[in-house]
């Protein structure tokens, strides 16, 4: 695969002299950050963008200069409401845009929670898991028939994945003390599982999956955060990241983050990137130092089998709590 982009590269330098009129897109969480930013591309471009968001009230102003631009470039931008933290909302979801019946070309699963405190989903679920993982799960896999053959689900990753692998004996924190930090690595990795899965899964019907790493970024997602404790997460990245030789992790700008989403959804080769973890418009190599925040995906986020077995238990839980 021929590399032109790189950390700096934006979604919009990604996406140069490409018309995507008549390609159609669906992505969580588009009222803020990285899914607004992703959106505002694709649309100026020529997509049609379906947008999911939790809270339409929020979102609609949130969105509006986005729709206002969109006829200039031939896209649009329609809105429809999520809450990934409840099964019932994500069945409303689905169901809706089955009825609709219009097929997706790709679908990116953006939205997310951070580090949270301890909390329990309307299911029952421990919240991060329940919200990054189970949520979209659950959504993608009842519209899975409207993605089109050949094409792509991009499900966003994060470094944190690095920080811990999951436990399928206690996927929900109900045996061991809640760290939100551990929690919120565990549904990165998770995240990336269910691509690898999704990837085997689907490949028949020319259909690739593939979890991305957007790159650090100041967005809406550490809102649990205060500003002196953001500060002091970000000292010890560079401290870890500088005691193992690496060079400081650069903040991204917004539109630099969206980048490696968008090339996974349009650009890349779908069957070099399938069932892989990306950074950086690259696929990234396999890293499994101990060091949290190296770059680089751990092995364990892209082990099949342990892939598999996430899959039925997830399937399970969501079947439970039905």
């Amino acid at each position: 695969m021929t590399q032109k982009y790189g950390p700096k590269t934006t979604a919009d330098e990604v996406l140069s002299g490409i018309d995507l009129k008549g390609k159609r897109f669906l992505i969580t969480g588009v009222s803020s950050g990285i899914g607004l930013e992703t959106t505002r591309s694709l649309v100026s471009h020529g997509a049609s963008v379906v947008g999911a968001v939790r809270n339409l009230a929020k979102a609609e102003p949130a969105t509006a200069s986005v729709c206002d631009a969109a006829p200039q470039g031939g896209g649009s931008l329609e809105l429809i409401n999520l809450n990934l933290a409840s099964l019932q909302s994500v069945r409303a979801c689905a169901d809706k845009l089955l009825a609709d019946g219009q097929p997706f070309d790709s679908i990116i699963a953006n939205a997310g929670v951070m580090a949270t405190p301890f909390g329990r989903t309307i299911d029952g679920f421990e919240v991060q898991f329940g919200t990054n993982h189970l949520g979209h799960f659950a959504l993608i896999n009842q519209i899975e028939p409207l993605l089109a053959d050949n094409g792509r689900l991009v499900v966003l990753s994060s470094l944190a994945h690095r920080g811990a692998d999951i436990d399928l004996d206690d996927l929900n924190f109900e045996q061991q003390a809640y760290d939100p930090w551990v929690a919120y690595s565990r549904s990165k990795t998770a995240n990336s599982l269910f691509a690898v899965e999704f990837d085997r899964r689907h490949r028949d019907r020319g259909i690739r999956a593939a979890s991305v790493m957007p790159g650090n970024s100041l967005t809406e997602l550490p809102r649990h955060f205060s500003p002196e404790d953001l500060q002091g997460l970000l000292k010890t990245v560079d401290a870890a990241r500088t005691e193992a030789g690496l060079p400081p992790k650069e903040l991204k700008e917004i539109p630099q983050a969206a980048a490696t989403s968008v090339w996974a959804a349009v650009v890349a080769d779908k069957d070099e990137i399938g069932g892989r973890y990306l950074e950086d418009c690259a696929i990234a190599p396999i890293n499994d130092t101990p060091n949290p925040f190296a770059d680089g995906v751990r092995s364990y986020a892209l082990d099949a089998n342990k892939a598999k077995q996430l899959w039925a238990k997830s399937e399970k839980l969501i079947r439970a709590a039905s």
